[in-house]
């Protein structure tokens, strides 16, 4: 059972995916610093947005893969695959859902001034994907992390 535990802590391949995640998400935050002029940490625990951390997630795990199984391995077609579903997914359905809450939330907005009585619905999540730069960005920053740790140490 040691061995176990011993194995998940020594795993490079998760570790360098769940930390080029969490880079992803600590940039976010210091890009809304740099841009917008504030100070938001909350922003590392929302979705969506510059850069996408899944993007990063994904793209240092197939990185990892390639570099230590290589390019023709069957764990490296099925890291690569599950990546481009992942981004797919994030610019495609994810990015739709966010436009298409925004429109809603603009829409309750206009009732909201008709009815004015009780009608007070939450507003729906609008970042919820990521436009092809933002995943692009994600992207990046996981194959330098996954280079980092496959390479470099």
């Amino acid at each position: 059972m040691n061995t176990s535990f011993d194995d998940l802590l020594g795993n490079r391949w998760l570790w360098t995916a769940v930390l080029s995640s969490t880079g992803a998400q600590v940039v976010k935050v210091f890009l809304i610093l740099l841009v917008e002029r504030r100070w938001r940490p909350a922003a590392a625990m929302e979705t969506g947005g510059m850069p996408s951390s899944h993007s990063a997630m994904v793209a240092a795990l197939s990185t990892g893969v390639a570099l230590t199984q290589g390019l023709g391995s069957p764990l490296f077609a099925a890291s690569a695959v599950f990546a481009l579903i992942v981004m797919y997914d994030a610019t495609g359905v994810r990015h739709s859902s966010g436009v298409q809450a925004r429109l809603l939330n603009e829409l309750v907005e206009e009732l909201r001034a008709v009815v004015r009585e009780g009608f007070a619905p939450l507003p729906l999540k609008v970042l919820l994907g990521h436009t092809y730069l933002e995943v692009l960005v994600g992207t990046l920053i996981g194959i330098g992390a996954g280079f980092l740790a496959f390479r470099v140490w």
